[in-house]
């Protein structure tokens, strides 16, 4: 995995974390199933574009600004 793509991923966790949203909620909300999610985060597997703008979309956050986190 490239290291842009980690970052991307952990930045997500972060933010998903740091607005105390559940796993869980965070999945229901963009569709997915939580173990799916919990793949994400973990660096399992690398989500589809789609998926991402769901979760950034979701999250309320600035999609280029996953890089920076």
């Amino acid at each position: 995995m490239e290291p842009e793509t980690e970052k991307i991923l952990e930045n997500l966790r972060k933010a998903r974390i740091s607005q105390k949203i559940s796993l869980l909620k965070l999945a229901n909300m963009v569709e997915i199933s939580h173990s799916h999610l919990y793949y994400i985060e973990n660096k399992r597997v690398i989500p589809s574009i789609d998926v991402i703008i769901k979760l950034v979309k979701a999250l309320n956050i600035n999609l280029m600004n996953l890089l920076d986190g």
